[in-house]
């Protein structure tokens, strides 16, 4: 009498195949958080601040001027929250607008 075996194999699929978006929302949702920060200066005009902010921003014009005027009043205002390589670019594309715009790890 011969005794057979049957081996059974088992293949886990990542569960988010065929789903790439939810796979990139997961690994930017991972990334740490970087602060993009508007600084005063004495050069640009408070008008052409705010215009450039809502030009690359999605922030409206009533967000764009309360950003405008807390950094002219207290030095600094938060512009927005994003992670290291889209805070670098917003950095670059204000600096190219004439203002002043850091970024830095938030926490």
């Amino acid at each position: 009498m011969t005794v057979g075996c049957q081996i059974g194999w088992v293949i886990a699929m990542p569960e988010n195949v065929g789903q790439p978006e939810v796979a990139a929302e997961q690994r930017t949702g991972q990334l740490p958080p970087y602060r993009v920060l508007l600084h005063n200066d004495d050069v640009n005009t408070f008008e052409h601040v705010t215009r450039s902010i809502m030009r690359l921003t999605s922030l409206n014009l009533e967000e764009a001027m309360r950003r405008t005027l807390e950094a002219h009043e207290h030095g600094v205002s938060l512009l927005l929250v994003t992670h290291r390589e889209r805070a670098e670019l917003y950095v670059e594309q204000f600096t190219s607008l004439g203002l002043t715009v850091t970024c830095e790890p938030e926490g």
